[in-house]
């Protein structure tokens, strides 16, 4: 599978912004908590919520899947065993382990898979739950955990991680007492976790900040819930004027949830303005640089600095990205970008980019969802023809990429 990409006139056009893949997936896991029929609408169509899909029903739930839509049936007796062959494919797929271990007592989970961009432990979410009362076993390469009963503590996150915080929600939701998430991420996807499982009768206070408090409940209930809009995708649209230039209306796009990228935007050049129901965006015919250093939420996520390496790529003058959460190792898409002429030297955890005019097509491939995207986009300005081959990392966040920005006027097909 591959994407095509050969450049276009201004992108012009109104674009909806699917639900949030880093929600979805975390809500589709806390359907384990309560027996019954869940429905979760505005769901993306994307192969990530295929593969939450059949790791339920491998636990013996029944998914059914309407048009951005989805009804999920926990049965009152599920199996607490993650394949593997499903769990290799999605990191996020870890998140199972809090709610199975609340619902049953038992979950088997195998060291997840996912993104090749370096190691992102697991000690976290383990960590945070033996706080709850969790005991682990790591038996070749599986994770064995058992709670009889879990117990409500302060758990300290020693870094404020999304999954890891939305791993403890889950769990302390069932255990019995008070449990304070002290460290915890503030990302607009926990806040609506936290509002899912507040429905499902869950007493949670917090969510949003750095310290969530937690009193534990008998029972919860199945409940009806509509995702949030995926603010990834949004910065992708608005990477994509940036680079290709034009104006851009983005529905149901939250501009509260991408506060510090608008400043960053704004520096380079690109306008935004919120509207009644979305965002909109125009960008002038050059970009200026600017620095950037990724830092949790409200900073600049990790998931935008491929956008905005691509935007620099091509921007007046330049930038230095600086990534504060992973390493070096999320800079590995950095020689794709050059194949196609980019200026771009990595030094430790910082890359400067030198803005070069133009980038020229090449044949590049798509190491990871994100950087995947980024490619696509720097295609949008490179000379000639740009193909981006492993779209199926891109296919795994996006719904429907190529299609919407097709309809924006790019010049973009997706080759299965």
């Amino acid at each position: 599978m591959r994407f095509v990409v050969r450049p276009g006139p201004a992108l012009q056009g109104t674009v909806r912004v699917s639900g949030a893949k880093n929600s979805v997936l975390k809500l589709m896991a806390a359907t384990l908590l309560a027996e019954g029929e869940h429905v979760l609408r505005n769901v993306p169509a994307i192969a990530d919520v295929e593969t939450m899909c059949d790791l339920l029903a491998a636990m013996g739930l029944e998914v059914t899947r309407g048009p951005h839509e989805l009804m999920i049936r926990r049965p009152p007796d599920i199996t607490p065993e993650a394949p593997y062959e499903l769990v290799e494919r999605m990191r996020a797929s870890v998140v199972v382990l809090g709610p199975l271990l609340a619902a049953t007592g038992r979950a088997r989970v195998p060291m997840p898979g996912g993104d090749d961009f370096g190691s992102r432990p697991v000690d976290d979410h383990l960590g945070g739950l033996a706080q709850l009362g969790a005991s682990f076993e790591l038996h070749h390469g599986v994770i064995d955990g058992r709670a009889d009963q879990l117990l409500g503590s302060r758990a300290l996150l020693e870094v404020p991680s999304h999954t890891a915080t939305d791993t403890l929600l889950m769990a302390a939701v069932r255990a019995k007492g008070v449990t304070i998430i002290e460290n915890a991420a503030r990302e607009p996807e926990v806040a609506d976790l936290a509002a899912f499982l507040t429905r499902m009768g869950a007493r949670i206070v917090g969510a949003g900040t750095s310290t969530i408090e937690v009193e534990g409940v008998e029972e919860l209930i199945p409940v009806e819930h509509e995702v949030i809009p995926d603010r990834v995708e949004a910065a992708t649209f608005l990477a994509a004027v940036g680079l290709a230039g034009g104006e851009l209306t983005l529905e149901a796009a939250r501009p509260d949830h991408m506060d510090m990228l608008m400043l960053k935007l704004g520096e380079m050049g690109v306008r935004t303005s919120p509207t009644g129901g979305g965002i909109w965006a125009s960008a002038p015919d050059r970009m200026r640089s600017t620095d950037v250093s990724t830092l949790p939420y409200p900073g600049i996520a990790t998931d935008y600095k491929p956008l905005l390496v691509a935007m620099l790529s091509v921007a007046d003058g330049v930038g230095i990205v600086t990534e504060n959460l992973y390493g070096a190792n999320r800079f590995r898409y950095v020689n794709e970008l050059v194949r196609m002429g980019a200026d771009v030297r990595i030094q430790g955890h910082h890359a400067v980019i030198r803005g070069v005019e133009r980038l020229s097509g090449a044949p590049v491939r798509a190491p990871d969802l994100r950087a995947g995207a980024a490619l696509v986009l720097a295609g949008l300005v490179a000379e000639g023809e740009t193909v981006v081959s492993d779209a199926a990392h891109v296919e795994r966040g996006y719904d429907d990429l190529a299609g919407k920005l097709s309809a924006l006027g790019a010049d973009i097909e997706l080759i299965r």
